[in-house]
Parts: structure tokens; C-alpha cells; sequence
């Protein structure tokens, strides 16, 4: 591992991007969401997904010129084509688009089909609680996840982020209804690490610890039947809005041979003209939280978002630690 400053990566992801023919604000986003992963400590959806994004640019498998086509289902809700675009092109254009209508009705939603893979969903709920909206985005994909009870790959990791805004900082949820994400399965790979016990099961359907052998695998949904069951709730919710495939037909977001035909939503809900004396309110609560008494004395209570908040704070003042695989890979592609 190195660790790179955050500018200096960042510029470098930004002019592989330009360089096979991205948009500089298409290249900008992109960038943005990779690194952003990064700093908050998941790789899994950070630079590690350049090389292949690259590759589907080049092969016509993504679009980075175009944001999708967009038609309006009714007064509130957003329907878009994603014309092969950059998931986070698409995604918050789709935003951009709802959002005179959300401080109209105070509720709106975007459904997204065959745009590219969207990368961490915390991105875009931040990104909506900063303009002092709750918003919800929820994604599947490939099937990776096993149900409760079985042994092969039938759904999707099916994520959700839920962002609300609170005073400072946003209060931000971001998790997969899997025990871990396929990306983190792979970063694993990448760097020679065995997987925890009870992450996985190989192709054959057998417990395995081989990051690789999960690769062809599937993952366990988290929480046993409760986690299988939200997942497959999401994942007819997002096939039912937006009209995309179904997990065992979804392809292109692990691959560069395929175009992505997963869904996406996006909801954007306006808590209303007292948006500032609630935020401060949800504070209080969130502070009560973290001054409640701990199991651990030596570790106190956290809201989801502090760990990630820490991270992006260290990683600004030491570097992003990156693979020297993946350094080798980005520096051969910038001389290609």
C-alpha cells in the first residue's frame, strides 16, 4: 500500500477520465463520488472501479457525454432512461431535475434503468440533506446475495442511504441488505486478504474464507432472514418503479462486457419551512445518543456517519492508502 495526497489522486483519476474522452464535468463527478469513497474508507467503491469504468468507456458500454433521458410519469415522479451514462451523471441530474418540483409538492422521485454503476449511494443522500432535504436512494444489481437458506446467487446487494438534514453535519445511513458488498469482496481479492467467517459461500455453495472463490460465489444477506427479506422488498420495489431487470438478468456493474440494465431510485422528501429548528432538534437527539452509557467504556456510542467522518479526516491529513497493484494499473493506463 501507498498512501497518495487526496489532490494528487484526485487529478489523477480526473485525467484518466478526460483522456478517454469524458466531459470535464462528467470527469468531475466521477471523480468526486471515487474519491470521496476513498477518503471515508471504502475502497470497495473507490479508484479500484476506475480501470474497469475506463474499460466500458472504451468498449461504448458507458455513455460519459450524456446525463439520460428524462419524461415525466406525473407531476412527481421522474422517469429516466439512462442511455448508458455515468451512474453519477445521471443520477444527480436526475436530482438537479426534481428538485423546483420537491419544494413544490415536498415530495418527489427519480427511477433510473440502464444507467452505469452508481457507486456509494452515501454520496447522493449527503448530497440531498445538504440542500436540506431527506433523501433516499436505493439500487440493485447483479445477483450476488443468496436467500435465507440457500446457496446460490439470486439477488441483488440491493443498497440503501437514507440522508437527513441535522445541524452540523447531516445524519447519512448508507448499507447494502447484504452482510458486505461484492465491492468489498473484490478489494479483498486485490489486496490477498481472507474474508471473515461466515461472509460468503464458493460455487459450489460451501463456506469459504477465498476472497476469490466468493468472487464466483455469493454473499450472505445480513441479518438472515430479515436482511433477505428487505432486500427482496427493494428489489421489486426498484424493478416495479423503474422498469429495470430483475438480479439473475442484471449484468454490468462487475464486468466490461455487458451493458448495465440495474435500477435506480432516488426520493426527495422537503421536511417542511421549519427544516432548521427540526435539524437542530435531531442534533440534540443524536448527541443523546452518543453520551448514552457504552458496553465498552473505551468505545463510545456512534451515529452512522461518525466513523466515515473520521476517516475522510485522516485520509485528508495522511493520503489515501491505494493498493501498489492498482498504482501500477492506474500509471500503465495513463501512459497507454
Amino acid at each position: 500500500m501507498q498512501r497518495i495526497p487526496e489532490a494528487q489522486l484526485r487529478q489523477q483519476v480526473m485525467d484518466l477520465l478526460v483522456q478517454h474522452g469524458a466531459p470535464e464535468p462528467a470527469a468531475r463527478l466521477q471523480t468526486d463520488l471515487l474519491i470521496e469513497a476513498e477518503l471515508r474508507g471504502l475502497s470497495s467503491h473507490g479508484v479500484m472501479r476506475l480501470p474497469r469504468l475506463l474499460m466500458r468507456i472504451d468498449r461504448g458500454l458507458a455513455d460519459p457525454a450524456t446525463c439520460g433521458l428524462h419524461r415525466w410519469r406525473a407531476d412527481a415522479m421522474l422517469e429516466v432512461e439512462g442511455q448508458r451514462a455515468l451512474g453519477p451523471v445521471a443520477l444527480m441530474a436526475a436530482m438537479e431535475a426534481l428538485l423546483p418540483v420537491v419544494r413544490r409538492s415536498g415530495i418527489a422521485m427519480a427511477a433510473i434503468r440502464d444507467a452505469n454503476h452508481i457507486g456509494m449511494l452515501a454520496y447522493y443522500a449527503e448530497k440531498a440533506a445538504g440542500r436540506g432535504l431527506i433523501g433516499i436512494v436505493l439500487s440493485t444489481s447483479e445477483a450476488l446475495v443468496h436467500p435465507h437458506g440457500g446457496t446460490k446467487a439470486m439477488l441483488g446487494t440491493n443498497p440503501i442511504a437514507i440522508g437527513i438534514p441535522v445541524a452540523p453535519a447531516p445524519f447519512v445511513l448508507d448499507l447494502a441488505t447484504s452482510l458486505v458488498s461484492m465491492g468489498k469482496i473484490h478489494s479483498h481479492a486485490l489486496r490477498g486478504e481472507a474474508l471473515p467467517e461466515g461472509w460468503a459461500v464458493d460455487a459450489e455453495g460451501y463456506p469459504t474464507r477465498d476472497a476469490e472463490a466468493a468472487k464466483s460465489g455469493a454473499i450472505a444477506p445480513f441479518g438472515g432472514p430479515k436482511g433477505y427479506a428487505l432486500g427482496l422488498a427493494f428489489e421489486l420495489m426498484v424493478a416495479a418503479l423503474a422498469g429495470s431487470d430483475l438480479a439473475p438478468a442484471i449484468r454490468g456493474t462487475l464486468d466490461a462486457t455487458d451493458p448495465a440494465n440495474k435500477g435506480d431510485l432516488l426520493i426527495l422528501i422537503d421536511p417542511g419551512p421549519e427544516t432548521g429548528g427540526t435539524a437542530r432538534r435531531l442534533a440534540g437527539y443524536l448527541d443523546l445518543l452518543r453520551a448514552s452509557r457504552p458496553l465498552d467504556p473505551d468505545q463510545p456510542v456512534a451515529i452512522p456517519g461518525d466513523g466515515a467522518r473520521r476517516r475522510r479526516t485522516l485520509m485528508q491529513r495522511d493520503g489515501i492508502a491505494v493498493p501498489e497493484a492498482l498504482l501500477t494499473e492506474l500509471r500503465a493506463l495513463q501512459h497507454a
